[in-house]
């Protein structure tokens, strides 16, 4: 088994007044030579968008794109027609493929969003573009790892164009689960949203994340009310 740590404090860090980012791989002006993907997982941004603001319309190409509003709402406009808000509790995906346009907004006068944004590598280049979107239940990730998105449109969840497999859970204290990995050769990475966890003996807390390779399971204890989101994603394309 191996593991890498990355701490909520060793993240990159980049206040724009409108926007707070935290860049947990090499990300815009923050670049770490350590740092730049794990495995097919090239972004994970955990940012805070100022009531009333945004990113203008911009593009993106081979990419797919997981969107994990945490607070607040993001209301969403792309290249392919699709309009929509999505809110705290939803999930959103885009594989990018051939290339797509879009933009994100925080539509609320009065409250700020923060979301999660996951960039993966596609299993395979310049599919056409497509958009989904989910409510999700949180009765589901009581105690449990409630899958939220798989490679396939028949499963749990959303899907994309990767092997990959994402979880939320929300544990009590002293609560423990094992998880296996669905594809051999993948690797997982935790990022806790809330509260602190204990990995395969290694202690996390809010915003901590841990990389595991060359491991079948994951064992997870909550050390305390915890909520956090597990990533299985290939390790080699």
């Amino acid at each position: 088994m191996k593991t890498v740590l990355h701490t909520a404090n060793s993240r990159g860090n980049a206040n724009h007044g409108w926007l707070n980012a935290y860049h947990s791989f090499s990300f815009a002006s923050w670049f770490h030579p350590d740092r730049i993907q794990f495995g097919m997982l090239r972004v994970l941004n955990d940012d805070t968008i100022a009531a009333g603001m945004g990113f203008g319309t911009h593009p993106h190409d081979n990419m797919e794109i997981i969107t994990i509003p945490l607070e607040g709402d993001l209301a969403h406009k792309d290249s392919m027609g699709n309009t929509s808000t999505i809110k705290s509790g939803d999930i959103q995906v885009m594989s990018a493929g051939t290339g797509i346009q879009h933009s994100e907004f925080n539509p609320n006068a009065d409250q700020h969003t923060k979301l999660f944004q996951i960039w993966l590598f596609p299993k395979y280049r310049n599919v056409e573009p497509r958009y989904q979107q989910i409510t999700l239940d949180p009765s589901l990730q009581k105690n449990n790892f409630d899958q939220i998105l798989s490679p396939n449109p028949d499963d749990s969840g959303v899907w994309i164009h990767q092997d990959a497999w994402f979880y939320l859970s929300n544990f009590e204290a002293d609560f423990i689960k094992k998880l296996s990995l669905k594809k051999e050769g993948n690797g997982f990475y935790i990022m806790t949203i809330e509260g602190k966890i204990e990995v395969n003996g290694q202690k996390l807390e809010t915003r901590d994340a841990l990389g595991i390779w060359e491991t079948t399971a994951i064992e997870i204890k909550a050390l305390s009310n915890a909520k956090f989101l597990i990533m299985e994603i290939p390790m080699e394309q």
